[in-house]
């Protein structure tokens, strides 16, 4: 939130008025509160997508995820993948909902298993179809690099990343102060999707 001044120009403490030098160093700091708001606001690192309160969508840290994917997969040989707005559509809404009841799984909050979800957007007219997918979250936030380090780490992540079946991916990443297994930390939370279909 942007800082706003209202009432009159008085010191915190004793309620007289400023004097001059304290009303400019009270001009500077908020004016460099401004300047810190604004800039993490034009970086787009965190906008809020008419999800539930408190959870915001990490625009930037998708491409960026989505890039060092495909970075990954040339330097093994493997195709790049297209990036699918159905995939990203249910990667999306499971980071939100992971985000909001505070869980981390690959079931849905219902229970129901992953491919059921992904299926409501993705399998639409395919005959045939196959899906795939990551998680991760780190309190307060991730790099690309730190979420492939992070898969790459672990065996079943790896193969998942590194599967030749694949052709589409689908990112969501958000960031909450979430309750639940994050201990009502400040997370970033990212699904990745990963699909064929035919």
């Amino acid at each position: 939130m942007l800082p706003r001044m209202l009432g009159p120009r008085v010191h915190p403490r004793s309620g007289r008025p400023l004097r001059p030098r304290r009303l400019a160093a009270v001009a500077l700091a908020i004016g460099a509160l401004f300047l810190i708001a604004l800039q993490a606001a034009s970086a787009g690192a965190l906008r809020t997508s008419g999800k539930p309160d408190g959870v915001g969508r990490l625009y930037a840290l998708e491409p960026q995820v989505f890039a060092a994917i495909n970075d990954l997969r040339r330097a093994q040989g493997l195709a790049p993948l297209r990036l699918s707005r159905a995939l990203s559509l249910a990667a999306d809404e499971h980071s939100f909902s992971m985000a909001e009841h505070g869980y981390f799984e690959h079931s849905s909050l219902d229970g129901a298993p992953f491919s059921k979800r992904v299926r409501a957007f993705y399998a639409t007219g395919a005959r045939r179809w196959s899906v795939g997918e990551n998680l991760v979250w780190a309190s307060p936030g991730l790099s690309a690099q730190r979420v492939l380090d992070l898969w790459l780490a672990s065996p079943p992540h790896r193969a998942t990343l590194l599967s030749p079946a694949w052709r589409d991916v689908g990112l969501g990443a958000v960031r909450a102060v979430a309750g639940g297994v994050y201990g009502g930390r400040v997370v970033t939370i990212l699904t990745a999707d990963f699909g064929v279909r035919r």
